[in-house]
């Protein structure tokens, strides 16, 4: 079958003085923004590419047809179908969710306190049907404080333009108009009057909070907040003592926040703490108090609290640590509960607030997992919460824990339906030295009787970038590489915060390379340890890891035996010079600004995997 070609279109661009040819800059399409509404807008020749490519993969992985089923089956067989999640009790109703062998959505269910007939309050599946389309994406699903309403967000076309709609559940009505072009979450009134939400603008960014009242189909909604700088987001949401609204507006690298009376009929936003560049911030009140996780003179955060935010003074609460991510509080009547971040490894702390004592929760004997918390139920009046934990290893448990008496239960467990013994895998945490002497994290998974001499085959996993940290959970789907003699091995690179704020900011804008970096080292080290040799290492990122896919491959073609890329950001150079895309404003503190910083594009340029491709003859021993 014939390799499928795009045309080549040359076009010279140039930035600063400096010229570039680009053959394929033609396929960029001024209106992607309505192609994301409306595919047929997609322009015709590059559908009719993007069809000969995928009828080219089609013709050489038929072969595989076989494989592919079995490992469909074998990935479907460790997935429990039929399932459940925990209960959570609100005021008058236990909710929960539940999914079905037949269904692909979830259906929502609820009870009344005390009784026993189950009541069914949303199903994807029938949704589905009712609405006749093929796909849709569930932004949110939120029920009123009353009880009465249903709130939902639905993406049709996959575009991230969420609906939303309101519905009475006795009836199964709709009793509000709809609401377009959102970004999804829906945020309800304490008297259930309205709804606050966030709109999308003409680039894809929400940028204004809105209030619509309930019932309405006619008037316009009202205008809460709107963010001038196109760089900044903004979201809204009820603070853990139901007191105050918060809305937050921020890009990756600032943030600024304001808040409002949960009970003001007219609300005006007041501004809490002024914006400063590099400074993150966000406040939450509770029991009479105001606490503010921040950024500022603390590197890697630290939380103060006031009695007041009209006449704020702050005072120390959770001290800075060096390299130690300190996370936000989750509050409870009695408790305090936090999270930590270091050397790619998550801790939970508790503080008894009549005590002021706190300490560690310490809930699995493995070294390397992933720890979280939830609440059971709205009323905080309680010393009970669900405490979970997974490892790559091991699948997720979860416990009902006594903070007051350290008892627990185990309340829920991931099932693999096929079959799964902790016991048959070794995970291992190792660090190795970078291109600069920075150590970085490894955790590796391997299957017990995986040989480590060289002979295996090893799938490198990395991502770093906008300060998103891996955490090492696990991942049924892995197991069919593992039991295969595939290890697995994610790379904490910098560019995340594994370990803490520098660890981000060594990772990006003219820092960028050193993500690049750590990666290849990572390989490196593998090959020299004997987890795997040069030539069978599979690379494989998405997004942002994507783009250091494409730089890797560029820069050590010979270390890999092949690259994933899922929806990679490549062509970075021209995304980034073209600030009416909607991420590339809210980047700029991310990747930097090519367009106005000749510093900074000297910079992308030397990296952009587009622009940085080149004929290599690899010869592997």
């Amino acid at each position: 079958m014939k390799l499928p070609y795009l045309k080549k279109k040359p076009e010279i661009k140039s930035c600063h003085n400096i010229e570039w040819e680009d053959n394929y800059s033609w396929i960029h399409q001024k209106n992607i923004l309505e192609v994301l509404r409306d595919k047929s807008k997609l322009n015709p020749e590059v559908k009719e590419y993007l069809d000969q490519e995928n009828a080219y993969a089609e013709h050489h992985l038929k072969d595989t047809k076989n494989l592919q089923k079995k490992l469909f089956d074998e990935i479907k067989g460790r997935i429990k179908l039929d399932d459940e999640s925990l209960k959570y009790t609100d005021h008058t109703y236990e909710y929960w969710t539940k999914t079905t062998v037949k269904g692909n959505y979830s259906i929502k269910l609820r009870k009344k306190i005390g009784e026993n007939n189950i009541e069914e309050i949303w199903n994807g599946d029938k949704e589905k049907e009712k609405i006749k389309t093929e796909y849709f994406g569930v932004g949110d699903l939120e029920v009123s404080n009353n009880d009465k309403y249903l709130g939902y967000s639905l993406d049709l076309k996959g575009s991230e333009y969420y609906t939303i709609r309101i519905r009475d559940i006795k009836t199964n009505k709709i009793i509000s108009k709809e609401i377009k072009e959102t970004s999804g979450g829906i945020t309800f009134s304490l008297d259930d009057r309205y709804i606050f939400y966030s709109k999308l603008d003409k680039n894809h960014r929400a940028r204004k909070i809105y209030r619509h009242e309930i019932g309405n189909y006619n008037n316009e909604d009202k205008l809460i907040f709107e963010e001038k700088s196109e760089a900044f987001t903004v979201s809204i949401g009820l603070s853990s003592d139901e007191k105050y609204y918060f809305i937050n507006t921020s890009d990756h690298n600032t943030s600024e926040q304001y808040y409002f009376n949960s009970n003001e009929k007219n609300p005006l936003p007041k501004l809490i703490l002024k914006r400063e560049r590099g400074v993150l911030y966000s406040t939450s009140s509770w029991n009479g108090k105001f606490y503010n996780h921040t950024n500022k003179d603390a590197e890697d955060f630290k939380i103060e609290i006031t009695d007041s935010l009209e006449n704020q003074d702050w005072k120390p609460f959770v001290l800075p640590k060096k390299e130690v991510l300190i996370g936000g509080l989750t509050f409870l009547k009695n408790w305090i509960i936090r999270s930590e971040t270091s050397n790619a490894l998550d801790k939970l702390f508790v503080r008894n607030i009549s005590t002021n004592i706190e300490e560690e929760l310490i809930f699995s004997d493995e070294i390397i997992y992933v720890p979280g918390v939830s609440l059971t139920q709205r009323n905080r009046d309680t010393d009970e919460v669900y405490l979970g934990y997974s490892s790559p290893k091991t699948p997720t448990k979860v416990y009902k824990f006594n903070l007051a008496n350290k008892s627990k239960k185990l309340v829920k467990k991931q099932e693999i339906p096929s079959g799964h013994n902790p016991e048959n895998y070794i995970v291992e945490r190792v660090e190795f030295k970078s291109h600069d002497g920075r150590l970085v994290p490894l955790t590796i998974t391997r299957h017990k009787n995986t040989k480590t001499d060289g002979s295996a085959n090893l799938l490198l996993y990395g991502y770093g970038s906008y300060g998103n940290s891996i955490s090492p959970s696990f991942s049924s789907t892995r197991l069919s590489l593992i039991d295969r003699d595939v290890i697995w091995a994610t790379a904490h690179i910098r560019g995340g915060m594994e370990k803490g704020m520098r660890w981000w900011k060594e990772g990006k804008l003219t820092n960028k390379k050193n993500t690049f970096e750590d990666y290849i080292y990572a390989a490196k080290y593998l090959i020299e340890n004997n987890y795997t040799s040069k030539g069978k290492i599979i690379g494989m990122g998405g997004s942002a890891g994507g783009l250091l896919m494409g730089a890797v491959v560029n820069q050590s073609p010979e270390l890999f035996l092949g690259i994933i890329m899922a929806v990679p950001f490549v062509d970075s150079l021209t995304t980034n010079l073209d600030h009416s895309l909607p991420l590339t404003v809210g980047e700029f503190d991310e990747f930097g600004n090519a367009k106005e910083n000749k510093e900074h594009f000297d910079y992308i340029f030397s990296y952009a995997p587009y622009n940085n491709i080149k004929k290599k003859i690899i010869l592997i021993f």
